[in-house]
């Protein structure tokens, strides 16, 4: 790839400062400085520096963050604050993107990548990737919700749901609960509650596939996927 555009790609600048850079003789490739914006190099085989500091290059990010409600699981809004907002500068060079999406107001897990192989693995319909919520429900859940979600829910359009495995955490007039599903369908879990007469007041993303929520990151905060999760999510099959 172009030397100007791997620089720019790793957050060393825009393009029109990486080429000051390139004529500042700042840039080596593998001890011979570079100063032709258009010169190609090859990331893995050749040692680029800056200012004697070797560059590391990634072609891939893998983000996890923790949703905070409010904010749109898009890359961009022209009136509300999305998750790709949230990011640093040097994150968003990558161009990465929400992998699903997360309802407005629903928090939790959400899988950030420029990694549209991966993106596709983990959202296709014919590989029923589990995802798993936890909810605040309005009323009181019981076995026979438990027992209805297992047969699959016919919605509000008249669509019935792959069946869904549904944990009862505490039943009362609030209830807790932990549902696991296979698609996503448009506000699925809310609407699946809607169709047994309850509602859905608190809504969280706890996990995708293997990839489980990390609790120290608080509403709004990411890291990057540690290599053992990025592996784990690219060998994932739903057994």
């Amino acid at each position: 790839m172009r030397i100007d555009k791997m620089l720019a790609n790793l957050g060393y600048g825009s393009r029109k400062e990486v080429k000051q850079l390139l004529k500042n003789g700042a840039v080596k490739v593998d001890d011979t400085v570079i100063k032709d914006a258009k010169q190609h190099v090859d990331p893995v085989t050749q040692t680029v520096t800056l200012n004697g500091e070797v560059i590391e290059y990634k072609e891939f990010i893998y983000l996890m963050m923790n949703k905070p409600p409010g904010v749109l699981s898009a890359t961009e809004d022209t009136d509300a604050e999305t998750v790709i907002d949230l990011l640093e500068l040097e994150d968003q060079v990558f161009e990465p993107f929400p992998v699903g999406r997360l309802d407005k107001d629903t928090e939790g897990l959400l899988l950030i990548t420029n990694d549209g192989q991966l993106a596709h693995q983990l959202l296709s319909p014919k590989r029923h990737v589990p995802k798993t919520y936890f909810a605040v429900i309005d009323q009181e859940v019981t076995e026979d919700d438990v027992e209805a979600f297992s047969q699959g829910v016919v919605l509000d359009d008249g669509y019935k749901t792959k069946p869904g495995e549904l944990k009862i955490l505490k039943s009362g007039i609030r209830s807790d609960i932990e549902l696991t599903i296979t698609e996503g369908k448009f506000h699925q879990v809310k609407r699946m509650f809607q169709a047994a007469g309850k509602k859905v007041v608190y809504l969280q993303r706890i996990s995708m596939g293997p990839l489980v929520l990390d609790e120290t990151l608080e509403l709004g905060e990411y890291r990057e996927l540690s290599d053992e999760e990025v592996e784990m999510l690219k060998t994932y099959k739903v057994k």
